[in-house]
């Protein structure tokens, strides 16, 4: 039976669906991971740390749990368990050396990729490429503002309340010449000439000289403000390389993904760990569980096969394996069953050819024991047959001691053939039930009287329990085992009789144990105690035993001892309970 904790472990079913849950998860989350790592060169959020390490510290706690079952089972020593660890340590090992050379060189080109963007002097680079650019602004400005001091704007542009926008040559360089004027509290254009990309709605700034740059607004130029008076501005635009502010950008962000790879570089051993942990971990912890739950399918039948074994070495031969596998392990199955099934049979015809030769052995045994009377018998009766021819006068002499003899051996035929005549006769189960705590005082009563030096113990005997038999049978049991254990102290000593409940074959039985405290049963003698005609009493018939063992199997019980010499001897029966009756 599988133990708790095996329920918790998923099924292939469950595994697989979790390995593609695990491959949706790594596909939705894993550019945001990149995304992070390799261009902001930060290490992942929690949200994206809960993802990613929910499904292996999930998958750790499954494997915890197989691991605990496999371990428990093994310390039980339960069958099949040595095979599982076997198959286990077969799968994890190849596991280990498919993905050990994949690790190393994973974590080996990582660390050259890294260094190999180090070896890159691109910081002289950038400082170089920045220096250009600063210096090549500088000497736009320098130009600009030398063009813009030079000109003679009045004399080159139209004058400004004509309002009228001509095509002017405008100096080389310049793009745009645009007029402003402050009135009713606003700026509004005069006049533009020039280029319309350099077009603008308000003057960037109020104060002359060349003013701050802001993107986009001023993205390929430059601007210069002229002040005609507080209320006049002229804006005059430079144009610059269309390329030199994506020029600029580009160098500054090549300078920012270098300065994330010298964050990466540090961080690298945390990344590492990060990404095995994540993407690399779950599929080994998968492995070992399916692995322990695949070993476990393939050990279960043999497992199964291996008690269902054991018990048919006990002796019971109902076992069926029950198995609707079709592959090798089904076919051993259904080949187990009809070998037990020919057991059976076999066993069913060596029971009846064994049950004829020991009525033989009997009928021998029984007519030895017959004849072994008689001799004194026909002795008596001849000795007084001679005695009347001979002397007539003086038969008196001898025919009370004769008839004595004679009567005294009858009676032990007697005795011998009521015995055999029991043993033969066929037994018929009781269908009623007795409880035991109205028989066992009663019939103990009766012996205590008789034997006062022999303790009685029935403290352990419940008197809740119900058996079915009959009080008849079950009397006759209980004496012929209580005056064997006396017979084996000497009358002197202690019996204690003890009653349980025990579970057999999915029903209830009453267990019943008589122990003494007699000198035991000696090993050569313990296979011979249930065989017809052994003894070992002067007076005894050697049908004891075996007619109480008939009777006990007739209503569906069993009994065997246990046996110490010098310390004593138990006696255990185990009867069919009656649970309605013992409720009643």
């Amino acid at each position: 039976m599988k133990s708790r904790l095996q329920h918790l472990i998923p099924s292939v079913k469950g595994m697989i669906f979790v390995y593609l849950l695990l491959c949706v998860l790594t596909v939705l989350f894993t550019r945001a991971f990149f995304w992070e790592t390799l261009y902001a060169g930060a290490v992942p959020d929690r949200l994206s740390l809960v993802v990613f390490f929910a499904i292996p510290v999930a998958l750790l706690v499954f494997m915890c749990f197989a691991g605990a079952g496999l371990v428990r089972d093994a310390i039980a020593q339960r069958p099949g368990t040595k095979f599982r660890l076997r198959l286990l340590a077969y799968f994890v090992v190849t596991v280990i050396f498919s993905a050990a050379p994949l690790t190393i060189v994973t974590g080996i080109s990582i660390s050259e990729l890294v260094r190999f963007w180090h070896s890159f002097d691109a910081k002289e680079a950038r400082d170089a490429a920045r220096l250009f650019a600063v210096e090549s602004f500088s000497f736009h400005i320098e130009r600009f503002e030398g063009i813009v001091l030079r000109t003679d704007w009045n004399a080159l542009l139209p004058r400004p309340e004509a309002r009228e926008e001509n095509a002017i040559a405008l100096p080389d360089g310049i793009a745009s010449a645009q007029d402003f004027v402050f009135e009713d509290g606003a700026w509004r254009g005069l006049a533009f000439f020039g280029d319309e990309g350099a077009r603008l709605a308000l003057p960037p700034a109020q104060l002359p000289g060349i003013t701050i740059r802001e993107m986009p607004r001023d993205a390929g130029f430059i601007r210069y403000v002229l002040m005609a008076d507080p209320a006049r501005i002229r804006l005059v635009s430079y144009a610059l390389d269309p390329r030199f502010d994506s020029g600029m950008a580009a160098i500054e962000l090549q300078a920012t993904r270098f300065d994330i790879v010298g964050v990466l570089r540090d961080n690298l051993r945390i990344l590492e760990f990060f990404y095995y942990f994540v993407f690399f971990v779950p599929p080994l912890l998968m492995t070992i569980i399916m692995a322990i739950s695949f070993a476990g399918r393939v050990t279960a039948p043999i497992a199964e096969l291996t008690q269902a074994t054991r018990r048919v070495a006990a002796g019971d031969f109902s076992v069926q394996i029950v198995s609707n596998r079709q592959d090798d392990l089904g076919i051993l199955a259904r080949s187990f069953n009809a070998m037990v099934q020919d057991i059976e049979t076999s066993r069913a015809a060596l029971i009846k050819a064994e049950k004829v030769s020991i009525w033989q052995n009997m009928a021998q045994q029984l007519a030895h024991e017959i004849k072994n009377p008689l001799t004194p018998i026909k002795l008596s009766a001849e000795r007084v047959l001679r005695r009347h021819r001979n002397d007539p006068d003086r038969v008196s002499e001898i025919v009370e001691d004769s008839m004595m003899a004679i009567i005294q051996e009858t009676e032990g035929l007697t005795t011998l053939l009521n015995e055999f005549r029991a043993f033969s006769r066929p037994i018929e189960p009781s269908v009623s039930a007795i409880r035991l705590g109205e028989a066992l005082p009663e019939i103990v009563a009766s012996y205590q009287a008789s034997y006062p030096d022999v303790s009685f113990d029935v403290e352990h005997a419940s008197n809740d329990i119900a058996v079915k038999i009959g009080k008849n049978y079950f009397s006759r049991i209980l004496a012929n085992i209580m005056l064997n254990a006396i017979h084996a102290m000497d009358e002197s000593g202690s019996i204690e009789i003890r009653t349980d409940l025990v579970k057999k074959k999915g029903a209830q039985f009453c267990r019943l144990s008589v122990k003494d405290s007699g000198r035991g049963i000696p090993e050569e003698e313990a296979e011979k105690v249930f065989t017809p005609y052994f003894t070992t009493k002067e007076a005894g018939t050697g049908l004891g035993l075996p007619i109480i063992e008939r009777i006990i199997n007739d209503h569906g019980g069993s009994i065997w001892f246990d046996s110490a010499q010098g310390i004593g001897t138990v006696f255990f029966i185990d009867l069919p309970a009656d649970m309605e009756e013992a409720a009643g």
